[in-house]
């Protein structure tokens, strides 16, 4: 089961969506919707056929946001969390190798689209890099072994 806590940027992020969806997008498709009805036999009509779907699509994600929404904890920044990997952070680390990999740990629903570089808090990483510090030595379970990564850098969006 996921867990149910967000960055505030992230919970920022799902309010606006679902503010464009229900404000601005949602009635620019059913004056659509309305028009095409108008035009007469639905069943050919391409406009009413799509637009509708679109409609259902809107509705379903702004279901999903109405439900998850409230249900989310939102975890801010506190200056005690400086110097140790914790929610939120963008953390630089590197193998043996010299691969490096800059990344933030997040919530589940922040990883998604845009955020290439975001990673859930539930992930083996994220697990394992939790409460650690700079050129502390950390062992993450994959399925190709076990990986060895030392942390390089730790920082806090303030």
């Amino acid at each position: 089961m996921p867990t149910k806590i967000i960055t505030r940027e992230g919970f920022n992020k799902l309010q606006e969506e679902h503010d464009y969806l229900w404000r601005v997008k949602r009635p620019e498709i059913t004056k659509i919707v309305s028009w095409a009805a108008s035009l007469g036999d639905r069943s050919e009509n391409a406009d009413y056929t799509y637009n509708k779907r679109l409609l259902r699509q809107i509705d379903r994600r702004v279901y999903f946001l109405r439900k998850l929404m409230p249900a989310l904890q939102v975890v801010d920044y506190a200056p005690q969390q400086e110097g140790r990997v914790f929610f939120g952070a963008w953390v630089t680390i590197e193998n043996d190798s010299g691969v490096s990999r800059r990344f933030r740990i997040a919530g589940p629903e922040e990883i998604y689209g845009e955020n290439k570089d975001y990673i859930s808090i539930d992930s083996p990483m994220a697990r394992a890099l939790l409460k650690k510090q700079v050129d502390d030595e950390v062992d993450v379970t994959t399925p190709e072994g076990v990986k060895k990564w030392y942390v390089v850098a730790i920082d806090y969006p303030k």
